[in-house]
């Protein structure tokens, strides 16, 4: 939350999703509650998983764009603005960031083996969802509300291949998305297992026939 007291700008909004934490973090937030506003915090029932936390902050959020970044800001806050230029100038409601496209502004890479374990889910997604993106899973993504309305009120989900679910309904609805280098620094203490990474794969298979229709 340092960077909120680090910034000049006024948010509109900022939602802090506890997902089951036992760390505090609810705690914590309502300390920043009092001097910023702003800021607001929403409680799963129970750790539900990334996909369901971050459908119920982008359906909860009130702004006309509604940007979504993982708790360890591995992507710093102000590269929303290449967001914002990019959805603007290419008339799209979807941007998202990506390592892949200009992998010199990744700054610290993660472990060889997470990182090529990476790339090969892209390719199996690709291959998978017909989904031409290089990066699916950078946790920083701008939606227009509406384009957040009509794609997480359809997400299924909860996983952390959430995020290839909510572009493919993106596709299928004709939901206009960009893909935007943005830098990205590896930070330690990731929440994904083995088990989960390999569950990821498993769902890849699920999501075209989650949305056939």
């Amino acid at each position: 939350m340092e960077w909120i007291r680090a910034s000049n700008r006024d948010y509109t909004e900022v939602i802090v999703v506890d997902d089951g934490s036992t760390d505090g973090t609810a705690d914590v937030v309502r300390t920043f509650q009092r001097s910023y506003p702003c800021v607001r915090t929403l409680s799963n029932p129970g750790n539900r998983g990334k996909g369901y936390a971050v459908r119920h902050g982008m359906l909860e959020a009130r702004s006309d764009w509604i940007l979504y970044t993982d708790a360890d800001l591995s992507t710093p806050i102000e590269d929303f603005q290449k967001l914002c230029e990019a959805a603007t100038t290419r008339g799209a409601e979807v941007a998202i960031g990506s390592r892949a496209l200009d992998r010199s502004l990744v700054s610290v890479h993660q472990p060889l083996l997470r990182e090529y374990s990476g790339r090969f889910f892209n390719l199996v997604m690709r291959t998978a969802t017909g989904l031409e993106f290089r990066d699916t899973q950078c946790g920083f993504k701008l939606y227009s509300k509406e384009a957040a309305q009509k794609i997480f009120t359809r997400q299924k989900l909860d996983g952390f291949s959430f995020d290839v679910e909510d572009l493919f309904i993106a596709q299928k609805l004709g939901i206009k998305t960009v893909e935007v280098p943005v830098r990205w620094r590896n930070v330690e203490g990731t929440k994904v297992s083995l088990g989960g990474g390999l569950r990821s794969f498993g769902e890849l298979l699920k999501i075209r026939s989650l949305h056939s229709g």
